[in-house]
C-alpha cells in the first residue's frame, strides 16, 4: 500500500508507454499517487490522469522556473481548480536558484500570491527548494504558511533547515536520493525525522533510485525507495508504506 506523493506522470517521456508504466506501479502495489501540474502545459494533461484514474490525485500550481510565464488570471484558474474534488493541493510552487529562468522577484512575487491563494481557501502546498533554503523559510514565516501547511517536496537541506520547516508545520518528503550510495544528507535527516512527518515519492521522471540512476524513473520505483526508507527507519517496508501513506492521506485529505 504505497503511496506516491509526487509525479509526473503526464511528462512527455511517457507518451510511448504511460498505460504500461501507470500498470506497472499498480502491480508494485502503489495504490495512491499524486500528479502535479506546474504550468500552463501540464495543468490540464494532470487534471485529465485525475479524472481518468480514481486512483490519482492531482496538484496544481505554478513552479518557480516558470513563474515570469504566468500571467493575469492564471491564479484564478488555479482557485477555480481548487474546487474539484481530486485536487489537494496547491504546488509545485517555491523558489529555484539553480535554473536562471525566472528573476528572483518574480519568483518570490508568484510564491507569495499563491501562499495567499492556499491560505485562502484552506489548501495545503507543494514546496518546490533549489538552491535557496534561508529565502524559502523565511518566505514561509512571513506569509504564515504554517496555517495551511503542506510538504517540502524532494527535500535536499541540512536537518537545521529540515527542524525550521517540522516547526513550521511541513511534513518533508523523501525520493530517489536517499538510495544514493554518497547520498549522506538526505540519509540523515530522514533518520531524524518523525514518523509522522514524512511521505515517499519519485518526482518521476526524474530522480531515478538506484540501481536504476541515470534511466528514466517511474511511480513503481517508490518501492525502492520504501525499501530504503525502511532500512534507514530501522523497520519493515510493510511498516513504512503503511506509516507514510496514512501520512500522506491524512495531510491531503484523502480518503
Amino acid at each position: 500500500m504505497l503511496f506516491d506523493t509526487h509525479t509526473h506522470l503526464d511528462a512527455p517521456q511517457f507518451d510511448e508507454d504511460r498505460e504500461d508504466m501507470i500498470q506497472r506501479a499498480v502491480d508494485a502495489g502503489v495504490t495512491r499517487m499524486i500528479n502535479v501540474g506546474f504550468n500552463r502545459e501540464t495543468i490540464p494533461t494532470t487534471m485529465k490522469l485525475a479524472e481518468t484514474y480514481d486512483f490519482i490525485y492531482a496538484a496544481v500550481g505554478w513552479h518557480p522556473v516558470d513563474a515570469i510565464t504566468m500571467q493575469e488570471g492564471d491564479l484564478e484558474w488555479i482557485a477555480s481548480l481548487c474546487k474539484h474534488e481530486k485536487v489537494v493541493a496547491i504546488g509545485e510552487i517555491g523558489l529555484d536558484y539553480h535554473w536562471d529562468t525566472s528573476p528572483k522577484e518574480v519568483q518570490h512575487r508568484v510564491l507569495r500570491q499563491q501562499i495567499a491563494l492556499a491560505r485562502e481557501l484552506k489548501m495545503p502546498i507543494v514546496i518546490h527548494n533549489r538552491d535557496a533554503h534561508e529565502d524559502i523559510v523565511r518566505i514561509l514565516r512571513e506569509e504564515k504558511a504554517g496555517e495551511v501547511g503542506g510538504v517540502m517536496h524532494s527535500f535536499s537541506g541540512s536537518w537545521e533547515t529540515a527542524k525550521m520547516c517540522l516547526d513550521l508545520g511541513f511534513h518533508l518528503s523523501f525520493g530517489g536520493p536517499v538510495t544514493f550510495k554518497n547520498a549522506k544528507q538526505p540519509k540523515e535527516v530522514l533518520a531524524k525525522v518523525p514518523m509522522d512527518r514524512f511521505f515517499l515519492e519519485t518526482d518521476s521522471p526524474y530522480l531515478t533510485p538506484h540501481p536504476y540512476r541515470g534511466k528514466r524513473n517511474e511511480t513503481a520505483h517508490v518501492r525502492l525507495v520504501a525499501e530504503a526508507a525502511a532500512e534507514i527507519k530501522g523497520i519493515s517496508v510493510e511498516e513504512i508504506a503503511a506509516i507514510t501513506t496514512r501520512n500522506a492521506m491524512e495531510r491531503f485529505g484523502i480518503g
